[in-house]
């Protein structure tokens, strides 16, 4: 489970430097959540997930600001369709199902959003919505512009959506591992209904 230390990572200057901390220190995290998620998820979607963790192989001088893992369905990559992605910001983790970096089909996906967007408006109230996955900016739901956010990824080429829950840096959670995993699985299976409608 992620610690302190985890968060720590991102305070190391140098590209080198933080990528090793990054294969070394959370990399191995991202893999043992996983394999316990991607479990949970198959029984819930009847399908085969694959994990993917972040490479960052384009980076050639600036550390990333954050890192992640994705859960697709498909073998090969996961940017080109709806995913899971488990993440970790200097200042939290974060559960999202992510439409990012201009998938086919991604106006199709938003019209079905917004006509289906009560899947989004009743999710838990301390669900999230954030819309560019470069950036930790995120708002509760309950306050954000949903029907805003999916014409946005329906009509801006770089439009983009991720939607689910955070744990923050200072969350009591980190001390029960097994109750911030449950935090985390409960997470992903309220994003199910969505993942499903975007399968086409």
């Amino acid at each position: 489970m992620f610690t302190q230390e985890s968060f720590k990572v991102f305070d190391i200057t140098g590209l080198d430097e933080r990528m090793e901390a990054i294969r070394e220190k959370i990399q191995p995290i991202f893999k043992e959540l996983d394999e316990r998620i991607k479990k949970e998820l198959e029984k819930e979607l009847n399908e085969t997930l694959f994990i993917h963790l972040a490479q960052h192989r384009r980076r050639s001088v600036y550390p990333p600001a954050n890192t992640w893992s994705a859960l697709s369905n498909n073998k090969r990559g996961y940017k080109m369709t709806p995913h899971f992605q488990l993440g970790i910001w200097p200042e939290y983790v974060f559960m999202y199902l992510s439409i990012i970096d201009q998938p086919p089909k991604k106006e199709q996906m938003a019209d079905l959003l917004l006509q289906n967007s009560l899947l989004l408006t009743q999710l838990p109230v301390d669900t999230v919505m954030n819309t560019d996955h470069t950036k930790d900016n995120y708002e509760y739901i309950a306050q954000a512009n949903v029907k805003q956010a999916l014409e946005r990824l329906k009509n801006v080429k770089k439009g983009e959506l991720q939607v689910g829950r955070i744990i923050t840096r200072d969350s009591e959670l980190w001390q029960e591992p097994e109750q911030a995993l449950e935090y985390m699985l409960a997470t992903y299976r309220c994003l199910v209904p969505c993942y499903q409608l975007l399968q086409f």
